[in-house]
């Protein structure tokens, strides 16, 4: 068994930004079936680069691509855009959902992704959970705008604002965690 290797950080963002630019490229220059196309063959190349780096495959990157093949697949397949349109809504409702749901049974979904990077106590999950969560539903909320009342290269061009607002979002919690973060046991290790 081959052991996990870290990425740089660097590489991991141009994998996860990669496909996004590509299909943004793609619909200004052609249109949104061939993007779409183009799309789903980057995501399934993104991943296995990714894969060849880490020997892992992430959680996120996997459900999105899954989503991308299947939403991707109906655009191309019935020749209507609105399946791609609606993927980033349903995949940010889903990931709202999950966060939500795992919180009324009390499981912290978000301390079983980064429990091993991050040590919180679980109140300080529970913040950080409603706050992805509601950050989700607001990037559903801002694709349903954008799709319906916007052209296509200006909601491609959406998407890769989704990114970034993630992004400055996932930034913006570090004081958070660093207020709530537990010191490590000395004797521990």
């Amino acid at each position: 068994m081959k052991k996990e290797r870290a990425i740089n950080p660097l590489i991991k963002l141009g994998l996860d930004l990669g496909p996004l630019v590509i299909f943004f490229v793609c619909v200004a220059r052609f249109d949104i079936f061939f993007a779409t196309a183009v799309f789903m063959a980057a995501m399934v190349v993104s991943l296995g680069i990714g894969f060849s780096i880490e020997r892992k495959v992430a959680v996120m990157p996997l459900i999105t691509l899954v989503l991308v093949m299947i939403f991707g697949g109906l655009t191309l397949w019935l020749h209507n855009d609105i399946f791609i349109r609606i993927k980033p809504t349903i995949l940010y409702a889903v990931f709202c959902t999950v966060l939500l749901i795992g919180l009324a049974y009390n499981r912290i979904f978000l301390k079983m992704l980064m429990g091993q990077s991050v040590d919180l106590p679980d109140a300080a999950w529970r913040v950080l959970t409603w706050r992805w969560a509601l950050f989700f539903l607001a990037l559903a909320i801002a694709n349903e705008t954008v799709w319906r009342n916007f052209s296509d290269k200006t909601w491609a061009a959406s998407k890769i604002g989704f990114f970034a607002v993630t992004l400055v979002f996932a930034l913006a919690q570090t004081p958070f965690l660093l207020r709530h973060q537990r010191e490590k046991d000395p004797e521990a290790t």
